[in-house]
């Protein structure tokens, strides 16, 4: 058995059970947090001192595609239908190798874990089962907890999208599951469905089949590009042929175009929303589905999107999501012809978006989200002794607004430490990187895409 016993930190727990508490240790034994309280002891365990730190639940990232990471810098003033559907989907996926599905996806797993985000959905769009194979490989590699979500091969746009009739490639997904998922406790499997906005209702409805028969978190990209076929503003119907299979394990990307009795019918369903502020706010997807999402009685989680464009860290999006439906909340109320009396959702919520309704929305709540006895021990130390986050006031708000990356001493997955002393432990940082660098200069050169 290996121990690891947490000391003496600022623990946030974000379980209501357990709560906050000061100066107080974590027991972790063979992956799993078994105990929190003060002056806490086992035989044989190695210690980590958190003092002057806040412990709280590694980061959620419920929607990105980590292998664009090794073209990041490239979409930062592009917008989805005027740049990036042409440029990333139309061009630039097509020529992906494995090895570049490998080491995007590598890279990208080694940002998330620098940044405190320990489970991430990764939307992957390989163009071979040996493409596939290569991004689990760097998902394993890494020591990122990850639902692994095939979608559509980026090889032909006009195959893929655009009503597409030809259904995800089921026998690669079936080889992927049974080979190289099923058995790995740090990895799921989730589906990219492309939904009625991007193929026939057929083939919507037969993809969503598909997950449901492989157990997979089936994820959709719906309510947010304007394609010329797509009908929506008032008469928009929401989910169209996916009615009547909405569930716990949909889970929607993006959904700003929809309306706010589609959502309500969407939540008390259980489907899960994953909203990415950032670059929604960038590329034209329209107004966050957030406060939609809480009108009726549910909450978002979080997620960074196309690495391609912005920053991997998690801290980013929950600030920006905040503070912009903190804007739009106040707009309304000054609109009104009032004052602001007080804010609208919390420094809180907005972590626990980025913790455990992000883990709800992968339906991994019961293993990961927060510190409690009984899940797995996916934690992050955060320094609160630099001049730039002491005093710690409030630990929550210290952890929204005050830290960035460079605060985060110290990860943990699964109770492996991945990060100790502001640093990666895994050599192939070092090993890979220039392979890593090489393959976004050649992709971006056979785009001809001019960085």
């Amino acid at each position: 058995m290996t121990r690891t016993i947490i000391r003496n930190g600022t623990v946030v727990s974000l379980d209501p059970d357990v709560g906050q508490l000061d100066g107080a240790d974590v027991l972790v034994e063979d992956g799993e947090i078994v105990e929190i309280g003060h002056g806490l002891s086992a035989s044989n365990a190695e210690e980590i001192d958190a003092s002057d730190h806040i412990v709280l639940p590694g980061f959620v990232d419920s929607h990105i595609h980590l292998a664009q990471t090794q073209v990041r810098g490239i979409a930062g003033d592009w917008s989805l239908m005027g740049e990036y559907f042409d440029h990333m989907l139309g061009n630039i996926t097509g020529l992906y190798q494995p090895e570049d599905m490998y080491l995007g996806g590598l890279f990208g797993a080694f940002e998330k874990l620098h940044t405190g985000t320990t489970t991430a959905l990764d939307w992957s769009y390989p163009n071979t089962l040996e493409h596939a194979e290569r991004a689990v490989d760097a998902l394993q590699d890494a020591g990122l907890r990850t639902v692994y979500t095939y979608g559509p091969p980026g090889d032909d746009s006009a195959k893929w999208w655009y009503e597409s009739d030809v259904g995800l490639p089921e026998e690669n997904i079936r080889a992927i599951h049974d080979e190289r998922i099923s058995d790995d406790d740090l990895l799921g499997l989730g589906l990219g469905l492309r939904g009625p906005d991007f193929c026939v209702d057929e083939t919507a409805r037969s993809d969503l089949e598909l997950a449901r028969d492989l157990d997979a978190i089936a994820t959709v990209h719906m309510g947010a590009a304007l394609w010329p076929s797509s009908d929506y503003g008032d008469d928009y119907q929401g989910f169209g042929c996916l009615e009547g299979m909405l569930g716990p394990d949909v889970n929607v990307a993006h959904g700003n175009h929809f309306s706010q009795e589609d959502v309500q019918h969407a939540v008390d369903a259980g489907v899960s929303f994953s909203s990415t502020p950032e670059v929604e706010m960038q590329m034209g997807h329209g107004i966050p589905v957030t406060g939609k999402v809480l009108d009726a009685g549910g909450r978002p989680a979080w997620g960074v999107d196309v690495c391609s464009a912005v920053s991997g860290d998690m801290g980013s999006q929950m600030r920006i999501g905040l503070q912009l439906q903190r804007m739009f909340d106040n707009q309304e109320i000054i609109e009104g012809h009032e004052e602001v009396g007080e804010v609208s959702i919390s420094c809180r919520d907005t972590l626990e978006m980025a913790t455990i309704e992000g883990a709800k929305a992968l339906g991994m709540d019961e293993e990961i989200g927060t510190l409690t006895p009984g899940k797995r021990a996916d934690i992050q130390l955060l320094r609160t002794n630099d001049f730039t986050t002491a005093p710690n006031h409030d630990p929550v708000q210290t952890v929204v607004f005050q830290a960035d990356p460079s605060h985060i001493d110290t990860v943990l997955v699964d109770g492996e430490v991945v990060k100790r002393d502001g640093e990666l432990t895994n050599p192939l940082v070092d090993e890979e990187f220039d392979r890593f660098v090489a393959s976004g200069e050649r992709l971006l050169d056979e785009a001809g895409i001019d960085a």
